[in-house]
C-alpha cells in the first residue's frame, strides 16, 4: 500500500471485520459453553444454541459440551488462520498514515494498541490450541481429525489459565480500541473510523 494512502485496503478491511466478528462470536460461545454440564445426555442432532435456525446432524452421539467445545476449537483454528493472514498482510502492506490532527499521545496510544492487539490476537488462539492439544481429546476441525491429544493435564491446566487471562486482556484492549474509534467519530469528528469502513 502507498504510505500516503488515507484508507485501508479492501483486504485489510475484510480481514479486520471478519476477525472482529469472529472474536466477539468466540467470546459469546466461550461463555455459553462454560456453563454446559459434563454429564448431559448425548444426542446425534443439535438445534444450534436452541435458536431454531439450523440443526446440526452428527455422525455419532455427543454431549452438548463436546459439541460446543469442538465447535469453539474449529472456529478458533479458522480464526487463527485468518489472523495469520492478517498479520502477513500487515507486514507486507503499509497502513495509511495517521491523521495529522492526532496529538503525539494519540499517535503513541494508537501504535501501541495496534501492536498489542496483533500480539494478543496471535497469543489467544495459540494458547487455546496448545491447551486443546494438551488434553486427551486433541483437536478436530469440524469433525475431521486435526491434531491428536497429548493427555498432559498439567500443561492443559496451565494453558487454560493462560487462555483465559489473554482473553480478558484482549477484551479490555478491544474495548479501549472501540472507545478510541468512537471518540474520533463522535468527539473529534475526523476520518479515523471511516478509513476502516
Amino acid at each position: 500500500m502507498n504510505q500516503n494512502a488515507v484508507r485501508y485496503t479492501k483486504t485489510a478491511k475484510v480481514l479486520h471485520w471478519l476477525i472482529a466478528i469472529g472474536i466477539f462470536g468466540m467470546f459469546a460461545l466461550g461463555w455459553y459453553m462454560s456453563d454446559l454440564l459434563k454429564d448431559a445426555p448425548k444426542q446425534i442432532a443439535y438445534d444450534l444454541f436452541d435458536w431454531g435456525i439450523y440443526t446440526w446432524q452428527l455422525s455419532e452421539a455427543v454431549s452438548p459440551r463436546t459439541l460446543y467445545f469442538n465447535l469453539h476449537k474449529s472456529i478458533g483454528i479458522t480464526l487463527f488462520a485468518l489472523i495469520i493472514l492478517r498479520v502477513l498482510w500487515r507486514l507486507t502492506h503499509q497502513p495509511p498514515v495517521l491523521l495529522s490532527s492526532y496529538q503525539e499521545i494519540e499517535r503513541k496510544l494508537a501504535n501501541g494498541a495496534h501492536h498489542l492487539l496483533y500480539l494478543l490476537m496471535v497469543a489467544l488462539p495459540l494458547s487455546g490450541l496448545i491447551m486443546a492439544v494438551s488434553s486427551k481429546y486433541g483437536v478436530k476441525w469440524f469433525g475431521l481429525e486435526f491434531i491428536k491429544g497429548l493427555d498432559n493435564t498439567p500443561m492443559r491446566e496451565l494453558f487454560k489459565e493462560v487462555h483465559e487471562i489473554i482473553g480478558l486482556i484482549i477484551l479490555l484492549v478491544i474495548i479501549v480500541h472501540i472507545l478510541g474509534a468512537l471518540k474520533h467519530k463522535l468527539i473529534d469528528k475526523d476520518e479515523t473510523l471511516n478509513r476502516m469502513l
